[in-house]
């Protein structure tokens, strides 16, 4: 009996566990667990080990035989691998794993769901190939992987799926070209294979793709044309082409039929030709994209079909002509953006019709004439950009109704008249500048009224008033400009929470004095309130700036002593207070200023000496002191300050004795200006000077001889070293003029007085029989041999530089006759009777090396030889000796392209010719082209000119820089730092010398937009 009861307890256990025991698709879900490393509670505690079968598991269906057909975990946070154990699941219709931290590869084994219909893998880190097994998913509907790492090719098989209507491989690493069987996915609706690294051509089998519906490519490296066979995509709604490289002409789209289509991005391609009248007949079009794509031509007026169309961006291309009226009927439109192209002509009344357009854009363009009455009443209108065109006439008064107003950008116009008085009352403005126009009058009282104000620019124009108290209690304000006006009055009280960055007010007559209150202002970087006639002290309130980078009080009324305060302004960049009364010394406690790059002290009353510990400020390359009373000695320290590349000015200072030898360690400095003391001394520590292009000695007690490596700079300016009666020059025919304000040194006078020794006439005496022996053979010589011969007549040194490489193969190793210490000797040899040396010389940055081969090159430039060419000097403005060359035998100096106009038809060069050679070295800079042969010059220019001609129409710098920069000029003040460093540019490369810039100009200004650029990014 005991027998047969266990024999019944054991058979119920084994039928009890084949009932409870959990199923294999179970165990594979559980296994596919353990490639996890972050699982979230909802899953641990939903797939229970415990169960039959998971169908009753977070994320899993099953069908009627508890096989598992759905798994969907996407937006689980699920981090690890996708493990093999997948391929169990020979049921599996659809998996979404979307929105999760998977990582690694797809599992191959993936391809055993044969029966799989959707498959979602997108949004998560998995890298990779794709798997060639999933080559047996024949009934995939949908297979989505966007925004991942996969790498690799597209596989041609995908194409293949007969049942694939969506292909989504968006945003991962894929490369190679475009499979060109795409055509065979005639099932397609959408393919999305966008900001990938796809390259080659668009094949035009993708036409057959006759479903397709939603097509995106953009963000990859594709070129060549694109395809013709586009315009078969008669279901198309959504086609995007944007940031590739094709070319060639759009296609006719539009020419059959194209009434599903709704989108077209073409944007930031290099097309050719115009836009295809023929867009017009795509009658279901809401927004085209189309800018910075090279486009020219008109804008076609059958764009005014399109009702539907609700974005028109067409900017940055070379769009010509006037704006259609007809783009008025496009009634529902919303964005119009026209901007930086050629258009011309006055803006079209009919885009008043236009009743909810939100953002109009015309900026860099050719218009002119006024801004239609009927724009100024388009209430939904948030933003208005007209700014650097010709446009004229005065604002009217329904701008101050425009309430949704944000943006309000007119300024580089000619606008007239008095800006609306109730501006700011009914308005949300962020963002107003109306500078370098003509407007009068005040600046409205209550443009911050609601307290969205962020930019005001209203600089450069002829308001006169005072500064509204509005300014100074608006807390949202960050950038405030009024400079370049004629407003008066004293300046605002600034609120306890003002959010201010930046403010100008200089080039104004405000009087009064800085109030206190302006150190509320606690993030302002830049404070300029210089060219005014504010009177008094500066403020110790000022000392609470601590972000300040940037101040300049200079040319006003200020007096007392620099507040103790400024220490706090630890980030300090650049101080100018010259021009003002203020006296004392300088603190001691500025020292914290370690970042200061420009000091600017001059005509004030500072006394006390030259501060010793100026030499801390390692990062100054301009130091203003002239004009005050220090006195003293110029200090050693003043040595330390090896940055200093600009300007040393200490000139009418009272100082007294001698240059002290540190000075010369500022081998940097280009100008030097110590007049009006009274120093004394010889001058030879400024002998290592050599980067000096402006040098004022004048009227002082020096003495001895001018150092020969500063004589150059005698006959620049001769009024530099008036007052210097001890001061003299040696006279050599090289450098001596008989203009000079100095006298000559009378070396000799020794000499005459004890006579010469019995050795020094000897040598005399032999030396001159010596030249009487050379002179009466050179006679002979040219009696009887015939006269020299140019190496190549009237050859240019480019071609000739192009000869000698060819003939020693590139300078190759086998044509090496000799090495010396400042170079390599080649032999080169055009024919059996024309046989050259060269020498090399290696361009390195050691003194000592350049010292010794200048040597070498100055004593081989004075021997004269028939078979060694004379070396003259090394740059493009030669100090000719016009007595040793006839006019016949000198060609234009220079190289083609670089030469100054002026110097086409005379030889005297100047520096005013190596100003406008810099020029162009900067325009090719900008503009990434060759100086001549560009295939974009017009035939006869060369860059200049056609840089030139593209300024004077479009005023913009859009279609003149580098086509790679265009990105980076997103950013307005990138955008505008550039745009100065172009007119620097246009103003070295000026036909009239006399307008062109000193290269110490261009430096300064060039040193300017640098720290421009790096305050204005951190701001």
């Amino acid at each position: 009996m005991m027998v047969r009861f266990n024999l019944v307890m054991i058979c119920f256990s084994a039928m009890l566990y084949a009932v409870t025991a959990l199923n294999t698709d179970g165990v594979t879900l559980l296994s596919l667990q353990k490639h996890w490393t972050f699982v979230p509670p909802s899953i641990n505690l939903s797939w229970n080990a415990s169960d039959s079968t998971p169908c009753s598991w977070l994320g899993v269906q099953c069908d009627n035989n508890h096989s598992t057909i759905y798994l969907n975990l996407s937006g689980n946070s699920i981090s690890g691998l996708l493990g093999p154990e997948i391929g169990h699941l020979s049921h599996l219709q659809t998996l979404d794993l979307s929105s999760n931290n998977f990582s690694g590869n797809i599992p191959p084994e993936l391809g055993n769901c044969s029966l799989l219909q959707n498959l979602d893998l997108s949004y998560n880190s998995i890298t990779g190939n794709i798997p060639d097994s999933l080559r047996n998913l024949q009934n995939l509907v949908s297979f989505s992987s966007m925004y991942n790492g996969i790498t690799g090719q597209i596989p041609e098989f995908l194409f293949q799926l007969e049942h694939l209507e969506d292909l989504l491989l968006n945003q991962n690493s894929l490369s190679g070209s475009i499979p060109m069987n795409v055509g065979n996915g005639t099932e397609i609706v959408t393919l999305y294979l966008d900001r990938n690294q796809l390259s080659g051509m668009i094949p035009p089998s993708i036409g057959n793709c006759s479903k397709l519906v939603e097509l995106y490519l953009d963000y990859n490296q594709l070129h060549g044309v694109l395809p013709d066979s586009i315009n078969n995509l008669q279901s198309v709604v959504k086609l995007s082409f944007s940031n590739n490289r094709l070319e060639g002409t759009i296609p006719l789209l539009g020419s059959s039929t194209c009434k599903t289509l709704q989108y077209l991005d073409l944007s930031v391609n290099k097309f050719s030709g115009g836009i295809p009248s023929t867009l017009g007949n795509c009658s279901g079009l809401t927004e085209i994209y189309a800018l910075n794509t090279s486009l020219g031509g008109s804008i076609p007026s059958s764009l005014g079909q399109l009702t539907q169309l609700s974005v028109l961006r067409l900017e940055t291309n070379h769009l010509s002509g006037q704006i259609p009226s007809e783009i008025g009927n496009c009634r529902s439109l919303k964005y119009l953006m026209l901007n930086n192209n050629e258009l011309e002509g006055e803006i079209p009344s009919e885009l008043g019709k236009l009743s909810q357009l939100q953002d109009l854009r015309l900026h860099f363009n050719n218009l002119t004439g006024g801004i239609p009455v009927s724009i100024w009443k388009i209430s939904s209108l948030q933003q208005l950009h007209v700014y650097f065109n010709n446009l004229s006439g005065e604002v009217p008064l329904e701008l101050a109704e425009l309430k949704q107003l944000r943006k309000l950008c007119l300024y580089h116009n000619q606008f007239s008249g008095v800006i609306p008085q109730n501006l700011g009352i009914n308005s949300s403005l962020v963002e107003m500048d109306l500078s370098y126009n003509l407007f009068t009058g005040n600046i409205p009282a209550n443009l911050c009224f609601g307290q969205q104000l962020l930019r005001l620019v209203l600089a450069s124009n002829q308001l006169q008033g005072g500064i509204p108290p509005d300014m100074g209690r608006c807390t949202t304000l960050t950038r405030l400009r009024l400079d370049g006006n004629n407003l008066s009055g004293p300046l605002p009280d600034f609120a306890s929470n003002c959010s201010l960055t930046y403010m100008d007010f200089s080039g104004n007559n405000i009087n009064g004095t800085i109030p206190s209150s302006l150190g509320n202002c606690k993030n302002l970087t830049t404070v300029i309130l210089s060219h005014n006639n504010l009177s008094g002290i500066i403020p110790f309130g000022l000392g609470n700036l601590v972000n300040l980078q940037r101040l300049n009080l200079s040319q006003n009324k200020l007096e007392g002593p620099l507040p103790l305060e400024l220490s706090n302004c630890k980030k300090m960049q650049y101080f100018d207070a010259g021009f003002n009364s203020l006296n004392g010394s300088f603190p001691s406690s500025l020292r914290t200023w370690t970042g200061l790059a420009t000091l600017n002290l001059r005509d004030n009353h500072f006394t006390g000496g030259i501060p010793t510990f100026l030499s801390e400020f390692e990062g100054l390359y301009d130091l203003h002191l002239g004009g005050n009373v220090f006195g003293g000695q110029i200090p050693r320290s003043i040595g330390g300050l090896k940055n200093l590349f600009y300007e040393l000015n200490l000139s009418a200072n009272g100082l007294t004795g001698e240059i002290p030898p540190e000075i010369g360690k500022l081998t940097l400095l280009q100008s030097l200006d110590i007049s009006l003391n009274n120093l004394t001394g010889k001058i030879e520590v400024l002998e290592d000077l050599t980067s000096l292009i402006e040098l004022n000695i004048s009227y002082n007690s020096f003495s001895g001889p001018l150092p020969e490596t500063l004589v150059n700079l005698l006959h620049s300016s001769s009024s530099s070293f008036l007052g210097v009666p001890g001061l003299c020059v040696r006279c050599f025919p090289s450098n001596c003029s008989k203009s000079s304000s100095l006298k000559p040194c009378d070396e000799n006078n020794t000499t005459h007085r004890k006579g010469l020794s019995k050795i020094k006439v000897m040598l005399i005496a032999v030396g001159s029989a010596l030249l009487i022996s050379i002179l009466l053979l050179g006679l002979v010589y040219l009696i009887y041999y015939k006269q020299d011969v140019k190496i190549f007549p009237e050859q240019r040194s480019s071609t000739l530089l192009k000869k000698v490489m060819k003939v020693t193969e590139n300078l190759n190793d086998r044509h090496i006759i000799g090495r010396g210490a400042h170079g390599v000797i080649y032999k080169v040899e055009f024919s059996l009777d024309k046989v050259f040396v060269i020498k090399k010389f290696p361009f390195k940055d050691n003194k000592k090396l350049i010292t010794s081969m200048n040597a070498e090159i100055e004593t081989t430039g004075k021997i004269r030889h028939r078979n060694l060419v004379r070396i003259k000097n090394f740059w493009l403005r030669k100090d000719f000796d016009h007595s040793s060359y006839s006019l016949q035998s000198l060609s234009v100096p220079g190289t083609v392209g670089y030469i100054a106009p002026e110097n086409a038809y005379s030889t005297v060069m100047s520096r005013k010719s190596d100003v406008y050679s810099y020029g162009v070295l900067l325009l090719e800079l900008i503009c990434r082209k060759k100086v001549l042969d560009d295939p974009s010059f017009v035939e006869g220019k060369d860059l200049v000119g056609w840089v030139r001609c593209i300024w004077e129409k479009t005023k913009g710098i859009d279609g003149i820089v580098d086509s790679g920069l265009e990105e980076e000029l997103l950013d307005s003040n990138l955008r505008e730092q550039v745009e100065q460093v172009l007119l620097m540019a246009l103003r070295c490369t000026d036909k009239n010398p006399g307008e062109r810039p000193t290269m110490r100009e261009v430096v300064k200004e060039l040193i300017v937009r640098c720290k421009d650029i790096d305050m204005k990014s951190k701001c």
